[in-house]
C-alpha cells in the first residue's frame, strides 16, 4: 500500500462535525478527519460510535439531521452498501449504468463488469447472481462513474468467509487501478488491516485512534506485526485479543459478534 503525505490537498476534509438525532446527545461530537487523494481509510468502532453517520454525512444522505461543521468532498462520490441494492426488475448491465448520462454508458458498463469478473453476465437478472456476484455488480455500478471518493458501508458483511477474501483482493486491485480515496466502514479488524492504508477508531463521535498501516507486501494474519497491530486496535476498541483462538474465531476480530453488542 502507498504512503500518503499529509500536506497533500485532501480529497476529504471534515472539521468540527456534529450530528445528533435527538436531545439526548450527539452521535458525532466535533469530529475532524482528512483523507488524501487515493488513500484507503478503514473506520472501526463499536455500534453507535458514529461510523455510518459519518459515511452518510460525506455522501450527503443525512439531510434533515441536526448538526453543524464543515465537510468538503470531491464532486464525484459513489457509495457501496452492505446489500447490493440492485433493482430486481432491471438486468445487470442496466443496474450498473443506472443514472449514468453518457453516450458510451453501455460500453462503460460492460468494461466495469469485466473488471469485476462479470463479463458475459450483462443480460442476467439480479436474482440469477450469487451474493458475491451481486456485490461485484454493486462495485461495478460505483466504479463506472470514476469516483474520486468511494464510500463503502460494510460491503462484505453479509458474505461468507471465502467470498469475503476474494472480494478483498478484488477491491484492492480495483482501487489500485482507479485510485479513488476510500472510506470503508467495517466491524472486522482483520479486514481493516488487510485493506487499508490507515485505520481510524471512532469512540463517542470523535477519532479516538489513527493508525498508519506499515506492513510490507502481502498482509497475513500469521505475520507477528499484523498480530501486534490487531491487538493494539482491539485494545483501543476495548476488546481483549484471544491469541489462542483459531483463525477467524479470535475474540473481537469481528466486532459485530461481541464488542458491538
Amino acid at each position: 500500500m502507498a504512503s500518503y503525505a499529509r500536506e497533500l490537498t485532501p480529497a476529504v476534509k471534515v472539521q468540527n462535525l456534529h450530528r445528533s438525532f435527538n436531545e439526548a446527545g450527539g452521535v458525532l461530537n466535533g469530529l475532524d478527519l482528512d483523507i488524501a487523494p487515493g488513500e484507503f481509510v478503514a473506520l472501526l468502532g463499536r455500534s453507535g460510535s458514529g461510523k455510518s453517520t459519518l459515511l452518510r454525512s460525506l455522501a450527503g444522505l443525512d439531510r434533515g439531521v441536526a448538526g453543524t461543521g464543515r465537510i468538503e468532498v470531491p464532486e464525484k462520490v459513489s457509495v457501496v452498501f452492505q446489500d447490493s441494492r440492485l433493482l430486481p426488475w432491471k438486468r445487470v448491465l442496466d443496474n450498473v449504468t443506472l443514472g449514468l448520462r453518457a453516450d458510451d454508458a453501455a460500453q462503460r458498463g460492460e468494461k466495469a463488469l469485466e473488471e469485476v469478473g462479470l463479463a458475459g453476465r450483462e443480460r442476467a437478472w439480479p436474482h440469477e447472481l450469487s451474493g458475491g456476484e451481486q456485490q461485484r455488480a454493486a462495485l461495478a455500478r460505483s466504479l463506472v462513474r470514476d469516483p474520486q471518493l468511494l464510500l463503502a458501508d460494510e460491503p462484505f458483511g453479509a458474505l461468507d468467509a471465502l467470498t469475503r477474501i476474494r472480494m478483498h483482493t478484488l477491491l484492492r486491485t480495483l482501487c489500485e487501478v482507479h485510485q479513488p480515496a476510500v472510506l470503508l466502514v467495517t466491524h472486522d479488524v482483520d479486514e481493516a488491516i488487510v485493506l487499508a492504508d490507515r485505520v481510524i477508531v471512532l469512540d463517542g463521535g470523535v477519532v479516538r485512534h489513527d493508525a498508519q498501516i506499515e506492513l510490507d507486501g502481502r498482509r497475513s494474519v500469521a505475520d507477528p506485526a499484523f498480530a501486534r497491530l490487531r491487538a493494539r486496535l482491539l485494545s483501543e476498541l476495548g476488546v481483549e485479543d484471544d491469541h489462542d483462538a483459531a483463525p477467524g474465531r479470535r475474540t473481537g476480530s469481528h466486532l459485530g459478534e461481541r464488542a458491538a453488542s
